[in-house]
């Protein structure tokens, strides 16, 4: 598949391999490269459309030598088609007040990320970060990128309480969740699978094609619930294609 990037060049590194974090015995390499300033969003538009990530000022990409499970994933907004399931997630959440705001860090943000890696993922990499850290992942960007905050709503006037967040690229031809993170004592209300439906809604109402959501990573329990979003497409060498059921794991039912 051919790309062509606006800008002059890019020069691409590979990492060395590392332990991989979502399946055991296996090690990751990446290949990335440094975002240009000038150019930054359209740069990134490119490469996001060819399978890479953005963080902070890096686009990466997966180049693991005996491994190829790690797939870019991506919902058609204008196609897409609510199950149950999902309809269900929506519409317990009808106290859920979403606010678009600047990619600026704030203290109330960083203590739901704390609080949220320490329960689910305290063996990740991911679970030291610190303010400076945080700020960085926020603010450090030359793209178009902004944080959803989603609050409860309020009952004195004032700002609700902050519940879930949700860092995005704005792209030329979708919405790219670069990462989100939620109160992970309100199981019950699906948060993850809520901050997902409700991008997709969003997607459509301003007719925005796509919301990218990543890498699946097949045989991960961690990455199993994209392939749950129906339809969805996925990367393959020959280029973006809907998802088989094959690939599917069981829907959720409850």
């Amino acid at each position: 598949m051919t790309q062509h990037f606006p800008t002059r060049q890019l020069r691409f590194f590979l990492t060395a391999p590392a332990p991989c974090p979502y399946l055991p015995e296996r090690y990751e390499r990446k290949v990335f490269a440094h975002l240009p300033l000038s150019d930054g969003a359209s740069v990134n538009d490119s490469l996001t459309q060819v399978g890479f990530r953005r963080s902070q000022n890096i686009a990466y990409r997966p180049a693991c030598e005996a491994c190829s499970a790690c797939v870019s994933a991506r919902i058609p907004a204008r196609d897409y088609v609510f199950s149950r399931y999902e309809r269900r997630v929506l519409n317990r959440n009808p106290d859920i007040e979403r606010h678009l705001v600047e990619a600026e860090a704030t203290m109330e943000q960083f203590d739901l990320l704390r609080r949220y890696l320490h329960s689910r993922h305290a063996d990740g990499g991911m679970a030291e970060m610190t303010w400076p850290d945080y700020v960085a992942m926020v603010e450090d960007t030359a793209v178009r990128t902004h944080i959803i905050e989603y609050r409860l709503a309020s009952r004195d006037g004032g700002p609700g309480d902050l519940i879930a967040c949700a860092l995005v690229d704005l792209m030329s031809d979708g919405l790219s969740l670069v990462y989100s993170f939620y109160d992970p004592t309100l199981g019950r209300r699906s948060l993850g699978s809520f901050m997902i439906l409700d991008h997709v809604v969003q997607a459509c109402l301003t007719e925005i094609p796509y919301v990218y959501l990543g890498y699946w990573v097949r045989g991960s329990e961690k990455m199993d619930y994209k392939a749950r979003f129906s339809p969805i497409e996925i990367l393959r060498p020959e280029g973006w294609a809907l998802m088989s059921a094959r690939d599917r794991p069981p829907p959720i039912r409850s």
